[in-house]
């Protein structure tokens, strides 16, 4: 599996709109939303969540889907609705050909843009990304945090190794007539890297142990350390698989917590 050079990162994130957060770290919280009792026990959710970065709107606006084919949004500090078919981000078309070579200008990329179909749209995070050379970034929704029921985020994989360009996602809108705000301080995106590798030919190879009878002695030995030894001990400790799991991280990256 290819590794980035030492030293270098894993992704690279470049910051097209000015003053859009910067990406930050995922945390095993959840960004503090997660229930304590999952978070002091249950690793599998805590590691999920911290997989991958946060992106951020670029600044606070709101949708508005009128249930059949427009829609309409509005920005921070504007009164005013406006149709959407392909918008800039504000003042931000002005700002890229002042600074993008002559043959580029022209070319910024557009912050909001609607579909044919009827309530999807794309958004732009205001990021552009690279990665190390075999890594992709898997586009989703934040694990395990809290979503907006005015909207669905569709999950994309993009080879950006290879492709340098917006960083963005495709939504549906599922709220008619009522408006659809996004905060320019909670995460809408969480960007996962992934190897090229396990999302080819590699998903063609797999089992399937078809009944009970089939598990042989070593699956029964490996479920009854992992399930019923455990649950016959009256005194055993809570969250035994989060403290293993942990301590393993530990020995393998001191710097993990």
């Amino acid at each position: 599996m290819d590794q980035p050079l030492p030293n270098t990162p894993l992704v690279k994130f470049y910051r097209f709109l000015p003053g859009a957060r910067a990406p930050q770290r995922a945390d095993r919280s959840a960004a503090g939303s997660m229930p304590t009792r999952a978070f002091r026990y249950c690793e599998a959710m805590r590691t999920a969540s911290a997989l991958g970065w946060y992106m951020f709107p670029p600044m606070n606006f709101k949708l508005m889907w009128d249930g059949a084919n427009d829609v309409v949004w509005n920005y921070e500090n504007n009164d005013n609705w406006y149709s959407l078919n392909a918008a800039q981000f504000p003042d931000f078309a002005s700002h890229f050909d002042g600074i993008a070579p002559p043959d580029i200008q022209g070319y910024s990329p557009p912050f909001l843009g609607s579909f044919k179909d009827p309530a999807g749209l794309m958004l732009w995070s205001g990021f552009a990304a690279r990665t190390a050379p075999g890594w992709s970034l898997l586009v989703r929704p934040p694990a395990n945090l809290t979503r907006s029921l005015g909207y669905e985020s569709y999950e994309g994989i993009i080879e950006t190794d290879r492709w340098f360009g917006p960083l963005f996602v495709n939504l549906k809108l599922t709220r008619p007539n009522v408006p659809i705000e996004f905060d320019a301080d909670y995460p809408f995106l969480q960007v996962q890297p992934v190897h090229r590798s396990v999302y080819g030919d590699a998903l063609d190879r797999f089992d399937i142990v078809e009944n009970l009878e089939d598990l042989q002695p070593t699956d029964w030995d490996d479920f009854r350390k992992t399930v019923s030894k455990p649950m016959a001990d009256p005194h055993r400790p809570r969250g035994e698989y989060a403290v293993e799991t942990r301590r393993r991280r530990q020995g393998e990256d001191p710097g993990e917590t």
